[in-house]
């Protein structure tokens, strides 16, 4: 049994929808940063970053924070979704990576400027509206002629796909990367995706372009 502490953004649907891709057993938490339930004491000696998500293993003990970190102990543990080895686990974690560095991050400002504080700032409108669709543009381009961001379904697409349903916030209109549009509405059909995209409560309907 895992102990999953999470809120309903791209970070926790990471860990929830890899955690029921792979069938692991799983106890949702809560933790509403609208709330700053994130800072509490205890949340804090899970996660010393006061961030969502982590988890806790009960099986051996480990405690996790840092979604990437987290989804590529879920992988290996359940044995799926990242290759053990050679260069198709390296592509996997190069992918996980990019997002992780660039597409989370900086979607995230570009949200946090166009949906939270539109206004307070033109230039940070721009800048990060411009690099979140560059990104777009560097996942549309791999996803060329591919079903997914590797050879086989990975935590690469379960890494990415949380933030790409966040394209209205983006301002982005996928119809502009017609193999991201693809690859997200393939994903957002998957049960398991449906399931852990509404941990750890219920938010509406998967965004589904047109």
């Amino acid at each position: 049994m895992i102990d999953l502490y999470s809120w309903t953004t791209p970070n926790g649907r990471k860990v929830s929808i890899a955690l029921e891709e792979l069938g692991l057993s799983y106890e949702a938490h809560a933790i509403d940063i609208s709330k700053d339930e994130q800072f509490q004491p205890d949340f804090l000696k899970i996660a010393p970053n006061n961030r969502i998500p982590a988890i806790v293993d009960r099986e051996t003990g480990i405690s996790l924070m840092e979604s990437g970190a987290i989804l590529i102990y879920l992988a290996d543990k359940a044995g799926a979704l990242l290759p053990p080895e050679g260069e198709a686990r390296y592509r996997v974690i190069e992918w996980l990576m990019w997002q992780m560095g660039g597409l989370g991050p900086m979607a995230g400002q570009a949200h946090h400027f166009l949906r939270a504080n539109k206004g307070a700032s033109a230039y940070a409108e721009e800048r990060y509206v411009e690099e979140a669709k560059r990104l777009y543009g560097v996942l549309d381009r791999r996803l060329e002629g591919r079903d997914y961001i590797v050879d086989e379904y990975s935590i690469a697409d379960i890494a990415c796909w949380p933030w790409v349903s966040r394209y209205a916030w983006h301002e982005v209109d996928l119809d502009a990367f017609p193999s991201v549009k693809r690859w997200y509405k393939a994903i957002a059909l998957r049960p398991a995706v449906q399931r852990g995209y509404q941990v750890p409560k219920h938010t509406g309907d998967i965004p589904m372009p047109d």
